[in-house]
């Protein structure tokens, strides 16, 4: 038996094998985690034990497999022939909620930066390979080789959009692991193209915060379901992309090891998931030149526990120290990407190509900028940036109002020293067309301070667009967002609202202009930040709608959060259809947790309201006041006589902020006290209740752990509880 047929026959039952072994990974398997990491470098082979298990899907990879092993054998028959450069079209789908996840475009581009390095034998680092491996030596085992493949961004999307190669999708689906979740989020909330991109027409590469477990994973080429679906593609961590951003040089070549996968390269050790394992070296995958290996989960660059010196240098085993393909290898991966399987042919067919915009032949399609604040204090720099696509030759910014007033960089630093209103203009050029972008009302530099009491309750305003001293910000899963409605109010005749029903993973938010707060005390109350807001869901099994409240003393540069309502403690209202408040709906909450390092003259807050296919929320009267019981109050009118109801608190035990909710009979001045166990006043609060429930937030983080009292009174009654600081 020669020892190519064998070396297939090897594969082909290590794959055969797997089929009766555990198919549950739920936990992490440290036996699959590099030295050093704490999360498994690749679950490649675990997904294809899952899809072993059925035996259609398995009848099929022996099909696929057997029609690449053939292509492969005429390669390596025709070895003398000179071999084409194959480009291979690829979009990175980053699904994110804000955080870390949403690396920046910098970031992917230094991923494809490593891509082509690798695959093209550009690495430096590939002359420095063990003797048994480097090229200079007669006696060689194999040696590094240059694959002959490159990677580029496609440029349009399935409707022909012209776009970077990049979408952003915001959704919690990121966190999940699911791979088939994650792509649905992409395909119905990405920022390009809503729909199915092709597993057939690009490499979709899809950046998460968690990759079922692993730092990534992918599948061997397939026909089955044709192999035209998204799923025919690679998923990856974050902080596994490229060598820059949240990654690093140490992760940066996972996405070199999960091509190689998607090109049907199975680990150096064989088809299973598992490295330094004895029973390795009676498995093979199914290269010649590789000798056969347990796998290692470091740089241990003498290993030959299977007899023959390992390849620990391979980019397919779990070495952080791995910089090279074999021959073998290559003859492997391009007998992948011109065989029928898996659609991998026709991504790099010359006419797929250019219908993805990945031909070489890039022009100027659009012009687009963006900036890291719209609205702003006199003295902030803004960075701006250039989003324009795709081949920009050159730029001149004019900036109305900034300092520089030009700029030809991509990424201008501007500063804004007078209030006003400033456009921004975008010119770009590839040399032949030119395209020019104006925003007339960009930049607005906000013209006075405003001081205490502040009150907003939507009244003077026919639309959101017409608060131009608020900054308003669409998560962009849809267009709707916070907007004026007449449809319902608490006081007067208008409300800010989102029409949350049925809306999924998006997050929209508002930002107030300044305030001075630079003239309060805590010796003298502080300041209360007080907001009424209904809210409703769709069914009860709904908890993840979720508003926040965050406050600034920086003019909006950094925020800390300081409320968060979501489940029960937002809403109970349930409505099946698209709901409007009615009187009783409303709710008013009292924040006093504004400490004293927020007491500036640059103070700001911001609502953020993330959905979950829930209901419309409301928000109103939004009222900023001093603390001090002398000062007139914006909201409400006092009251000589009240009644206190349903007085709670949560959580309880606390450690750092307690929650008081309440329903007063009567709208008037309430007292909200802190008292130690022998009677000692703590802390009083003074807030303007609303008729009905109100939610007072208290920051505990300087009480001692122990026993403590709240009061809630007005000036003819009170009521107590008890609660826990721990």
């Amino acid at each position: 038996m020669n020892t190519q047929k064998k070396n297939f026959l090897k594969v082909i039952s290590a794959s055969l094998a797997i089929v009766f072994s555990s198919g549950v990974y739920s936990q992490i398997d440290y036996n699959n985690v590099r030295e050093g990491e704490q999360v498994e470098y690749c679950k490649q082979h675990k997904v294809l034990e899952q899809k072993l298990q059925d035996p259609i899907y398995h009848q099929q990879y022996l099909k696929d497999q057997q029609e690449m092993h053939a292509v492969e054998l005429q390669l390596k028959a025709n070895s003398n022939q000179t071999r084409a450069i194959y480009y291979i079209p690829v979009v990175f789908h980053v699904l994110q909620i804000g955080g870390n996840e949403n690396i920046s475009d910098e970031q992917i581009n230094d991923a494809m930066r490593v891509l082509n390095r690798d695959y093209r034998l550009l690495n430096t680092d590939a002359a420095n390979v063990q003797s048994d491996f480097n090229a200079s030596n007669p006696n060689r085992i194999a040696q590094p080789a240059d694959i002959e493949i490159e990677f580029r961004l496609a440029t349009k999307a399935p409707d022909g959009t012209c776009f970077g190669g990049i979408t952003r999708t915001f959704s919690s689906a990121t966190n999940d692991g699911d791979g088939g979740n994650q792509v649905d989020a992409i395909k119905q909330g990405n920022d390009v193209y809503r729909g199915e991109w092709p597993g057939n027409k690009y490499l979709n590469v899809f950046v998460v915060n968690n990759a079922n477990g692993a730092a990534g994973y992918t599948n061997y080429p397939s026909n089955w379901g044709g192999g035209t679906g998204m799923t025919n593609g690679i998923w990856i961590l974050h902080n596994y992309v490229g060598a820059i951003g949240t990654s690093g040089t140490h992760t940066s070549r996972a996405l070199t090891h999960e091509v190689g996968h998607w090109l049907n390269l199975p680990h150096v050790w064989g088809s299973t998931n598992n490295p330094g394992i004895t029973s390795n070296c009676n498995s093979d995958d199914g290269v010649d030149d590789t000798p056969n290996t347990i796998g290692v989960k470091n740089c241990k660059l003498n290993e030959n526990s299977c007899g023959p010196k390992a390849n620990v240098e391979n980019y397919m085993d779990y070495s952080y120290c791995s910089k090279m393909f074999t021959e073998g290898q290559k003859d492997r991966m391009r007998a992948a990407i011109i065989s029928p399987v898996g659609g991998r042919s026709n991504i790099i067919s010359a006419a797929n190509l250019a219908a993805v915009g990945a031909d070489g032949n890039l022009n100027l399609c659009r012009v687009d900028f963006d900036a890291s604040n719209h609205v702003i204090c006199p003295g902030t720099t803004i960075n701006f940036k250039d989003k324009s696509i795709n081949y920009i030759q050159s730029r001149l910014w004019e900036f109305e109002g900034g300092s520089p007033a030009t700029s030809t960089d991509k990424y201008p630093e501007i500063t804004y020293n007078s209030p006003g209103i400033y456009k921004v203009t975008l010119t770009v050029s590839d040399g032949a067309t030119s395209l020019t972008k104006i925003d007339t009302n960009y930049i607005i530099v906000q013209q006075n301070t405003l001081q205490l009491p502040y009150y907003e309750g939507f009244e003077s305003y026919n639309s959101a667009s017409d608060i131009t001293n608020y900054q308003f910000f669409n998560g962009e899963v849809d267009s709707k967002t916070w907007e004026i409605t007449s449809n319902a109010s608490h006081s007067g005749n208008k409300s800010l609202y989102v029409q949350n029903y049925k809306q999924s993973g998006d997050v929209d938010a508002f930002i107030s202009p300044t305030i001075d707060l630079s003239n309060e005390s805590m010796s003298t109350g502080g300041v209360t930040l007080s907001f009424r807001y209904a809210a409703a869901k769709r069914n009860s099994s709904q908890t993840s709608e979720t508003l926040q409240v965050l406050i600034s003393n920086n003019c909006g540069e950094s925020y800390i959060l300081r409320k968060t309502l979501n489940g029960t403690l937002l809403t109970s209202t349930v409505s099946s259809s698209n709901w409007t408040p009615t009187e009783s709906d409303w709710k008013t909450v009292h924040m006093t947790n504004i400490t004293s390092s927020y007491l500036t003259n640059n103070f700001r807050f911001k609502f953020s309201y993330e959905s979950n296919g829930g209901n419309n929320v409301y928000m109103d009267d939004i009222n900023l006041y001093s603390g001090n019981p002398s000062d007139e109050l914006v909201l409400g009118i006092e009251t000589p006589t009240s009644n206190i109801n349903a007085l709670s608190v949560y959580p309880n035990p606390t450690n750092a902020e307690l929650n008081v909710s309440f329903s007063a009979m009567n709208s008037g001045k309430y007292s909200v006290q802190v008292i130690d166990v022998v009677g000692k006043v703590i802390y009083t609060y003074f807030v303007q209740a609303n008729e009905g429930m109100n939610e007072v937030l208290i920051n505990t983080d300087n009480l001692m752990n122990g026993a403590y009292f709240v009061k809630v009174a007005d000036n003819v009654s009170a009521k107590t509880l008890k609660f826990i600081k721990q």
